[in-house]
Parts: C-alpha cells; sequence; structure tokens
C-alpha cells in the first residue's frame, strides 16, 4: 500500500459505482464520502443485480466499479464484456472478508487492481485506495491515448503526399517521409545526417538563403517557392514551410520542413502566362497587320499599273522585282497572323518541292550564315493536301530547332521523295494505313537529342532549351499539323551526330489533284467587264490605283471615301450598280452595316469586302462569308479582277443582319 501514497494527485470528482445486494456498504461508502469531501469528491450509485449493472454502465461513464464479494462472478463477467463491446476500460475493487488466493489472482486476471477488506472501508486509507486506483487507470488511459495519437501522427507523416522533413537545431536531416524519397529519388539512408543542401539548384543566389536563415533563427515560420534539384538532377519547384520546433524551455531543438511539389502548377502557369502572352502578340499583329497591308496595296498595285504599260527591259524587271517583294512581304504578314492565331486556316494541294523552294528563299537568315542549307528534292513526287502556312510553320519549326541544336554552324538537309509503304513496314507501326506518300526529311548534324527525352519531345510545353528560349509549342504544333493533314512523323537522333525527322504526307494523285494555286486561276480567269461597280475605301492611295485598273478593263467605276459617301452617292445615281466593293473597317460607317442598308436599294447587287485586318476582327463586323465575298490585302490587281468575276456569277450579299 506504500506505492499508493504516490497515487495521489488527482482532485477531479469520481464517479463511483457499487455492485452487490448488501445494502449497508452502500450507506457507508457514502458516509465516508461525505466526511473526508475535501479530500476526496466523488459520488455513488448501487447496482444490486446484473441488469441494473447493464444499464448502469449504459447510461453513465464511471471511473471506479466496487464489487462486493459476495456479487456473483457471473455479474463482474457480464461487467466487463460490456465494457469491452463499448471499447471501454474501467478499474474495479472487490470488497470482502479475504477470498481464497486463487479466487483474487482469477479476479485480478479479470481486470480488479485492488482487495480491500470491509474492515477497511470505513477508513482513510479506503479513500487513498479508491483515490490511487482511479488515478492509476486515468494515468493508463493516457498514456494509451498519447500513444494512439503518436501512431496517428506517425501514420499521417508517413502517409503523406506532401514531402517532410525534420533536420536538428544545424540543419542535420533526421528524417524524411516516404514522399520525400519518392519525389525526389533519394532513399531515406542516403539523407540521414546530410543536409538540405543536397537539394540546392543553384537557382538562387546566397541573400535568399541568408534571409531564410534569419527567418529561422529569429523564431518565425519561413515560408516560399525553392527551385531544387532531383537527384536525377531533374529541378524541382516546391511550396515550402519551415516551422521550428521548440522545447520545453522554449528552446529550437529541431526544424520540420513541409515541401508541396507545385513543378506541374508551375508548368501550367507558364504555360498560361505564355498563352496570354501569344494572345497579345496576335492582337499586336492584327493591328500592325491592317497599316502594313494596306502599305504593300499601294506598292503593289502601283507597280501592276506600270507594268502593263512598261515594254520587255530593265525597268520592267525592276517593276516585277517590287512586286515580288511586295508579294514576299504580304506572306510575311501572314505568317505573322497565323502565328498569333488571328488568320483561318486554308488547306490546298500543294506541290510540295515547290512550296519547300519558295521558304528555302527565307531560311539562311533564320538559321544564319554558318549552317549550310541543303535542298534535295525528289523527282514524280505527288501532290498533298495542306495549307501552306502550316507546311511553313513546320518548316521553319524544324529549322530553327537545327539553328538551336548548331551553335557553331552546321549543315542541315531537306530532303523529298516518293515512298511506299507496304505491310512489311507499317505492321509495326499502328494506325498507319499502306499506301504513297510523300517523305520530307529533315536532317542537322547538331548534337542530338538524348534519349531520355525522345519519347517526350511532341508533347505540349514540354522543351529542353533553358528557361525562356522555348516554348515547348513547336514539335507539338508539327506533329499536330502532320496528324490533322493524315500524315506521320518519327524522330532519330544520336547524341553528337545529328538528328533526322521523317514527315510523311499523303500523296494525292491523278482524279484528286486540283490545281489551286492563286497565280494559276487569276490567270486563266477573264479580267474585264462591262457592270457598274462602286468602290468605297477611306484610303486614297489604296482605292485609286483600284478604280484606275478597273477602268482599264471595261468596267463603270464610282468611288466613295466611306460608307456614308457611298449612300449619299447611291441616291443620286441613276443607273444600275452591279457589285459594291468595300472596305470592312472604315470610319463613319462599317462596310458589314453599309453593306446592310445597300441592299434595300439594290436587293440584286454583290458586295465584296475587302480588308487589311485580321480575319478575326472582320468576323466581328458580322462577314459570314470569307471565302465566296472577302478579299485579303494586299492583293494583287489581277487577283481583284477574277475575284469581281467570281462574286458577280454568286449569290446575294453574305452579312448579317
Amino acid at each position: 500500500m506504500a506505492c499508493l501514497n504516490k497515487c495521489d494527485t488527482t482532485r477531479q470528482p469520481l464517479k463511483l459505482l457499487l455492485v452487490g445486494p448488501r445494502e449497508e456498504d452502500y450507506f457507508l461508502i457514502r458516509d465516508v464520502l461525505s466526511r473526508h469531501r475535501q479530500s476526496l469528491l466523488g459520488s455513488l450509485d448501487h447496482a444490486y443485480s446484473l441488469a441494473e449493472v447493464q444499464s448502469r454502465l449504459d447510461q453513465a461513464s464511471y471511473d471506479l466499479v466496487l464489487f462486493q464479494y459476495e456479487s456473483s462472478d457471473q455479474m463482474m463477467s457480464a461487467a466487463l464484456q460490456q465494457l469491452r463491446q463499448q471499447g471501454r476500460t474501467i478499474p474495479f475493487l472487490i470488497l470482502g472478508e479475504g477470498p481464497p488466493e486463487s479466487e483474487l489472482i482469477d479476479s485480478i486476471g479479470k481486470g480488479t487492481c485492488e482487495f480491500v477488506g470491509r474492515n477497511e472501508m470505513g477508513q482513510e486509507s479506503f479513500l487513498r485506495t479508491i483515490r490511487c486506483a482511479a488515478n492509476l487507470h486515468r494515468r493508463e488511459e493516457h498514456f494509451k491515448s498519447a500513444e494512439q495519437m503518436l501512431r496517428k501522427l506517425h501514420s499521417a507523416v508517413e502517409q503523406s503526399a506532401d514531402m517532410v522533413m525534420i533536420t536538428d537545431s544545424a540543419g542535420r536531416i533526421e528524417y524524411v517521409n516516404p514522399a520525400f524519397e519518392n519525389t525526389t529519388g533519394y532513399k531515406r539512408e542516403e539523407v540521414l545526417g546530410a543536409t538540405p543542401r543536397i537539394l540546392k539548384s543553384g537557382e538562387h543566389g546566397p541573400e535568399f538563403y541568408r534571409e531564410m536563415w534569419r527567418t529561422l533563427k529569429a523564431g518565425g515560420v519561413f515560408r516560399g517557392v525553392l527551385i531544387n534539384r532531383k537527384k536525377t538532377g531533374e529541378s524541382l519547384v516546391v511550396e515550402k514551410t519551415i516551422t521550428p520546433i521548440r522545447d520545453a524551455q522554449g528552446c529550437v531543438t529541431n526544424y520540420i520542413a513541409n515541401d508541396r511539389d507545385i513543378s506541374e502548377r508551375r508548368q501550367l502557369e507558364t504555360a498560361l502566362f505564355q498563352a496570354q502572352k501569344m494572345d497579345a502578340i496576335g492582337q499586336l499583329a492584327g493591328g500592325v497587320a491592317h497599316d502594313f497591308n494596306n502599305l504593300l496595296m499601294v506598292i503593289s498595285s502601283y507597280a501592276e499599273l506600270l507594268l502593263d504599260g512598261t515594254p520587255e527591259g530593265r525597268s520592267r524587271r525592276h517593276l516585277e522585282e517590287i512586286q515580288g517583294a511586295a508579294r514576299r512581304a504580304a506572306e510575311l504578314t501572314r505568317q505573322l497572323l497565323a502565328f498569333g492565331r488571328k488568320q483561318s486556316l486554308q488547306v490546298q494541294v500543294l506541290d510540295l518541292n515547290r512550296v519547300l523552294q519558295d521558304i528555302a528563299r527565307t531560311l539562311p537568315r533564320l538559321i544564319g550564315e554558318d549552317v549550310e542549307l541543303r535542298l534535295q528534292l525528289g523527282n514524280g513526287l505527288g501532290q498533298v493536301r495542306l495549307d501552306p502556312v502550316q507546311l511553313e510553320q513546320v518548316v521553319m519549326n524544324l529549322a530553327s530547332n537545327a539553328r538551336d541544336a548548331m551553335p557553331c554552324g552546321g549543315a542541315l538537309r531537306f530532303e523529298t521523295r516518293s515512298v511506299e509503304l507496304d505491310d512489311s513496314f507499317v505492321q509495326n507501326r499502328a494506325f498507319v494505313p499502306p499506301g504513297r506518300y510523300a517523305l520530307l526529311e529533315v536532317t542537322d548534324s547538331g548534337a542530338g537529342i538524348p534519349p531520355e527525352h525522345l519519347p517526350h519531345i511532341f508533347e505540349p510545353f514540354y522543351t529542353t532549351k533553358e528557361q525562356g528560349k522555348g516554348t515547348g509549342l513547336g514539335l507539338a504544333t508539327l506533329y499536330g499539323i502532320v496528324k490533322q493533314s493524315g500524315g506521320f512523323v518519327w524522330v532519330y537522333s544520336e547524341l553528337d551526330h545529328g538528328t533526322t525527322f521523317k514527315i510523311y504526307f499523303p500523296e494525292i494523285r491523278g482524279k484528286d489533284v486540283v490545281r489551286t494555286s492563286a497565280v494559276e486561276q487569276v490567270e486563266d480567269s477573264p479580267l474585264r467587264g462591262t457592270e457598274t461597280i462602286l468602290v468605297v475605301e477611306d484610303e486614297n492611295s489604296v482605292r485609286e490605283p483600284s478604280c484606275e485598273f478597273l477602268r482599264r478593263v471595261g468596267y463603270e467605276v464610282l468611288e466613295a471615301g466611306n460608307g456614308q459617301e457611298a449612300l449619299d452617292l447611291v441616291k443620286t445615281h441613276s443607273g444600275p450598280i452591279h457589285l459594291v466593293i468595300t472596305d470592312v473597317v472604315m470610319p463613319v460607317m462599317s462596310g458589314g452595316e453599309l453593306a446592310k442598308r445597300f441592299v434595300h436599294v439594290y436587293p440584286e447587287a454583290r458586295v465584296l469586302f475587302v480588308s487589311g485586318y485580321a480575319e478575326s476582327i472582320v468576323k466581328d463586323h458580322r462577314i459570314l462569308d470569307l471565302r465566296g465575298n472577302f478579299l485579303q490585302k494586299p492583293f494583287s490587281l489581277r487577283g481583284l479582277a477574277a475575284k469581281i468575276r467570281e462574286v458577280l456569277a454568286s449569290g446575294p450579299v453574305g452579312c448579317a443582319t
């Protein structure tokens, strides 16, 4: 009983249950509790039968159960079983005259912690026994609860999806969880005793780490985004929180770091920023294109007018060079609009060799003088169905990547040939139908692509270039263009031996071949006419050469500087007007609004819209048929004449009402 004095530490009220038939024990214990309530606060309930015991245990939570020795063993077993079912434990005391030793041992095995003789129940030692039994049980329960909580915390940290690292006060690693191992590639035994410097990427300067340690040494919590490096050398972007752990005296003994991998989120944010930047470029391109296209329109129109009256000779060749330069500049504008996704795509049947020859004229400026460009164009090549701007984008992307792979110069070869892909070729390549293909093979002599990167090069936003030097969209765009055209692309690369891209486009032969060259169409189209045409254009330098040319080829031409002038002119004009050629975006009144009002006066007339703005802006002005009654500036005067004949032979105006 000497040990019981050490248990006398709790002053919380105790709730007791007496089990047994002897009512005098109930009054005796209650009297003792009443007389010594200064040293022990407690309440006492009495259960006479097994049913009462079960009812009491269901209704209340007791700190201690007192069993009279006369109560049956069945009652004690039933009470124990009921408590186990409820997930509860309560200490028992046996009150009696001293049972045999064997029975005492058996009772203790069932949960009894002490035996008290009836002659002790009126003494103060009885209260100490009660208090000690209850306190011992409470301590055991506290230890069990603490142990369970520790197990939960350990499981939570071990199973956390975030990386957890614990270091000592000097920063030496004492613990890392499985998420740390899985994410960084380091095993626990590799990092224990080391410092977090093993993860340094070199992306942060010394001042960043000094500020971090300044915060931690001052007892604060550090929060920030770090770029670390995995064991494989890959970058790892983490959202980091480092918290000091203090002992009872308030001294920092450890640090716990919680890291969340946000590499994918950062990649998506970068991609979003890039997309926003691309959209801004597209908006800028759309605005610049209008003014640039109008200037090119003036240059090309006057050059074409002069060509009509200039005989063969030096002057004519000079004018042809001017006209050719304006045409190439117009193509550059179209490329810029397509790059900004402000131009709709136009699929055509193309001669791959001819398009490559045209593109090759601009490649030296892109790849530099120290890269040798070679063209090996095969004979008998079938035609392909592609958007010429998309094809040019494919070639430009491959040339740009090749240039980056050859910083000290090298060779870039474009080769074409017609190939037959038979069953023996396609059997190991899923989704490749056999047939004839036009093969475009692009080979550079650069550094090559590392094997671990090859499976990912066509993934959007995947790039091996330094930050800020690549978007990760070039090859993904290439892949999409090729697949959209019904083609296939494969790449072969060896380190220090260059890279080869093989692109297969389905060939179109025989009846499938359609003449789509704009130049050929213009040359074969009739240019002359006698109809009356109203030309509405706010730029005089653009309107005047167009009107002069149309008069030369037989048309009667009326001119107006904006939509309102055109409507005023119509009111005073007594003859027919067969066609209105109107700019789309003009001051006072847009071309779309003019067309809507004009058809009320001349319902049988046709309308041809022209604009130097991107097609996306033109669509905003409710122009519906961009293929049937729209002409993008700059256009040739012969091209205008051919379009006029096409529109006059077509249906009514294509404008939203």
